[in-house]
């Protein structure tokens, strides 16, 4: 894969990323939105509320200054506070999304290779790429876990549904099943 293959993937694996996490939020109540399973874990809410103050630290001026920024304020993103609305949240959501979106359409093939700090330590733009790759899916796999938790029988999957793995491989070939 060459480098400018590498930036179009990165895009399209967090834009699928980003879909994924919406299409299970759209599925849930605003009520459900909010609810977490216990005081110490976190709703879909809250962890749409560290994703953004994550993506606004990290893509804000990405190659020119630390990616932990100290105005973040990462405590307060684990309470829900100013976000009690479905509309706030993906305000919200969008927010941070739309800053590293905006972040990645400006880098180019020569920007791979340089250094970043992120926490003082020293990057490439590779590895920053590739670290917050593994820090998303994390958070996005537990807002599907949550919504899905929430609808139980009534969730509509957002991959294969279980138990029609063969029929879907079987239509996938051409092949009847």
């Amino acid at each position: 894969m060459n480098a400018t293959n590498y930036l179009e993937t990165t895009k399209k694996v967090f834009l699928q990323y980003k879909k994924q996490a919406e299409d299970a939020m759209v599925q849930l109540n605003d009520e459900q939105l909010f609810w977490a399973p216990s005081d110490e874990s976190n709703s879909i809410a809250i962890i749409v509320k560290h994703l953004r103050g994550n993506m606004l630290s990290r893509w804000t001026n990405f190659l020119t200054t630390d990616g932990e920024k100290e105005s973040r304020d990462r405590d307060s993103e684990f309470l829900t506070g100013d976000i009690t609305t479905r509309t706030q949240l993906l305000e919200k959501w969008n927010e941070g999304w739309k800053c590293f979106i905006d972040c990645l359409n400006s880098l180019n093939v020569e920007d791979l290779d340089k250094m970043v700090k992120i926490r003082g330590e020293n990057h490439t733009v590779i590895e920053a790429l590739q670290r917050q790759t593994a820090h998303y899916a994390s958070h996005i796999g537990q807002i599907v876990y949550l919504a899905k938790a929430q609808k139980d029988k009534g969730w509509k999957t957002l991959s294969i549904p279980k138990g029609q793995s063969k029929q879907f491989n079987a239509n996938m070939m051409g092949t009847k099943k």
